[in-house]
C-alpha cells in the first residue's frame, strides 16, 4: 500500500481531476447526460468515506442531487479534510475503521484500503463522466494522472 506521502499525491491528483471535471461540465453546452449525477456521487461517496474514518454522521445519500455549485463546495470541503488524514502518518494509515455499508452490513477496513478505494472509485466514475460528455456532444476533461504530473499540477 502507498505511504501517507504517496496518498497525499494521489489525493492532490484526485482533487485536481474533480475540479477539471467540474469545469468541463460547466463549459458544456446543452445536456451532459449523467455527468453531473456521477460527479455528485463521487463527491458524496468521498465524504461518506471521510466521515467513516473520522467517526462522523453521514451527511448525504450515496447518490445525491447536487447542483454544479454544490459540487464545487464539496470539492473545496474535501481537499483539506483528506490532508488532515495524511497528517496522522503511517500509524493512521494502518488504523482500522469499523462501519456499516449502504446495505447495513458491518465491515472493518484499514484507512489505507479506504483511501485506495476512494481514489479508484473516483477515477472509475470520471471515466463514465467522460463517456457521458462525449455522447452528449461535449468535450470531457482530460484527467489522466500522467497529464497532471507532466504539467506539474500536483503541487510537487
Amino acid at each position: 500500500m502507498p505511504a501517507a506521502q504517496e496518498f497525499r499525491r494521489l489525493f492532490a491528483y484526485d482533487d485536481w481531476a474533480n475540479q477539471e471535471t467540474l469545469k468541463a461540465i460547466e463549459r458544456a453546452t446543452g445536456a451532459t447526460g449523467r455527468a453531473l449525477p456521477f460527479l455528485a456521487h463521487i463527491l458524496s461517496a468521498q465524504r461518506l468515506w471521510w466521515e467513516r474514518i473520522v467517526g462522523a454522521a453521514t451527511t448525504y445519500p450515496v447518490w445525491p442531487e447536487f447542483t454544479v455549485q454544490q459540487c464545487a463546495a464539496e470539492i473545496s470541503f474535501l481537499a483539506p479534510r483528506w490532508r488532515e488524514i495524511f497528517e496522522g502518518g503511517e500509524a493512521r494509515m494502518s488504523a482500522a475503521v469499523a462501519y456499516k455499508n449502504s446495505k447495513g452490513e458491518p465491515w472493518t477496513s484499514r484507512v489505507d484500503e479506504i483511501l485506495m478505494h476512494v481514489i479508484m472509485h473516483g477515477a472509475y466514475h470520471r471515466g463514465q463522466i467522460a463517456l457521458e460528455m462525449r455522447a452528449s456532444g461535449n468535450v470531457p476533461a482530460y484527467t489522466d494522472y500522467i497529464h497532471a504530473v507532466r504539467n506539474g499540477w500536483l503541487g510537487d
